[in-house]
C-alpha cells in the first residue's frame, strides 16, 4: 500500500488555536481599554505583567482543550489514511462519548461496508461470467476440436495401413503431431475447466493437479480426510488460488520442490502451497496475486502470500467453514 501523501495545510487545532488567541487579545485589550482609558497609558510593569500571564495561562488552557477535543479527528484521519482497500472486512474503531466525531467514524464505516458489499458483487458477477466462458471454451475445445482431431488420427491410422513403406515414417509422424496436439488440447481444456472439480469435488481435482505437475518439479500433497463440507464457489476459488500457486511455482520461482496441503484448523479449510524457490522478493503484487485476492474476497476467505521460513514462498488460503 502506497504512504499517503504529505500534509499541504495548517491542521485544524491550530486554525482553530489562532482565531481563538486573537478573539482573546483583542477582547483584553478592548476590555483594559474601554473600562479603564484614563489608566491605560500608565499601566505598572507589575500590572503588565500580570495581564500577559494570564493571558498566556488563557491560551495555554485553550490550546489544550481543543487538542483533546480535536484528537479523535485526528485519530480518525490517520485511522482512514491506513485503511487498504484491497483487504476486505477493515473498519474504524469507534471509541468514547457520541460526538460528530464518532458520527464520521461510523459513516465512513458504513461507506466500507457499501464499497464492499458492491465491489463483491461486481468481482462475482465478473468471475462467474469468467468462468462461464471458460466452461463454454472448455466444452468447444474437448467436443469440437478433440473430436476433429481424434477423426484426423483415425484417418491417419487408415492411410498408415495401407501407405507404401517409403511413406510409412512420415505418416507416423503426423499421427506422432497430431496425437501430442490432441493431449495439448485435452490439457488445456482441463485447464480451463477441471471435470474432477465437477465430477469429483476439490480433493480429487488437487489431486489430479498436482498428479499433472509431478513430472516438472516434486509435489508433496497432505489432504486431510475429515474436511468439512464446501459449497461450490468455496472449491472453485481454492482450486484456482492452488492453480495458480502450482503455475507461479512452475513457471516463475524456479522451485524444485512444492508442497500442498488441504487441513482443517479451527473450524476452517486451510489450503497451504508452499515452494522452496526465489521467494517473491521486492516485486509489487502482479495480476496472479491480484486475482486470488479478488476471488478469496468474494466468499470471505482470507487470504495471506509472503515469504517462506527459509526460502521461497507461501500462499495460505483459509476458507470459512459452514
Amino acid at each position: 500500500m502506497n504512504a499517503p501523501p504529505p500534509r499541504r495545510y495548517t491542521p485544524l487545532v491550530v486554525r482553530v488555536f489562532a482565531l481563538n488567541a486573537f478573539v482573546v487579545v483583542a477582547a483584553t485589550v478592548l476590555a483594559v481599554v474601554v473600562i479603564s482609558p484614563r489608566d491605560f497609558a500608565h499601566f505598572a510593569v507589575e500590572e503588565a505583567i500580570v495581564l500577559a500571564a494570564a493571558l498566556v495561562a488563557t491560551l495555554a488552557l485553550n490550546l489544550a482543550l481543543l487538542r483533546r477535543a480535536l484528537r479523535p479527528l485526528e485519530r480518525l484521519t490517520r485511522a482512514t489514511s491506513a485503511i487498504d482497500g484491497s483487504r476486505p472486512g477493515q473498519r474504524i474503531e469507534v471509541s468514547g462519548p457520541r460526538s460528530e466525531t464518532t458520527e464520521l467514524a461510523d459513516s465512513f464505516n458504513d461507506m466500507l461496508a457499501r464499497l464492499e458489499c458492491e465491489r463483491r458483487d461486481s468481482t462475482r458477477r465478473v468471475l462467474g461470467a469468467q468462468e462461464a466462458e471458460r466452461r463454454r471454451v472448455a466444452q468447444e475445445l474437448h467436443d469440437e476440436v478433440g473430436q476433429t482431431l481424434t477423426a484426423v488420427l483415425l484417418q491417419l491410422s487408415r492411410i498408415a495401413r495401407h501407405a507404401p513403406a517409403e511413406l510409412s515414417a512420415e505418416v507416423g509422424e503426423s499421427q506422432e503431431t497430431v496425437r501430442q496436439s490432441l493431449e495439448d488440447v485435452r490439457r488445456i481444456s482441463r485447464e480451463l475447466r477441471p471435470e474432477a472439480l465437477d465430477d469429483l469435488g476439490l480433493v480429487s481435482a488437487l489431486a489430479a493437479l498436482t498428479d499433472r505437475l509431478d513430472g516438472d518439479l516434486r509435489v508433496a500433497r497432505e489432504i486431510a480426510r475429515d474436511l468439512p463440507a464446501l459449497d461450490d464457489d468455496q472449491e472453485l476459488v481454492a482450486y484456482r488460488v492452488a492453480q495458480e500457486a502450482l503455475t507461479n511455482a512452475v513457471r516463475h520461482s524456479g522451485a524444485a520442490h512444492v508442497e500442498l496441503a488441504l487441513a482443517r484448523r479451527n473450524g476452517s479449510v486451510v489450503l497451504t502451497v508452499r515452494d522452496d524457490g526465489r521467494g517473491l522478493g521486492a516485486s509489487p503484487a502482479g495480476g496472479g496475486i491480484s486475482g486470488m485476492r479478488e476471488r478469496a474476497g468474494l466468499i470471505g476467505a482470507r487470504l495471506r502470500v509472503g515469504e517462506r521460513a527459509g526460502g521461497g514462498a507461501e500462499v495460505t488460503l483459509e476458507i470459512p467453514a459452514a
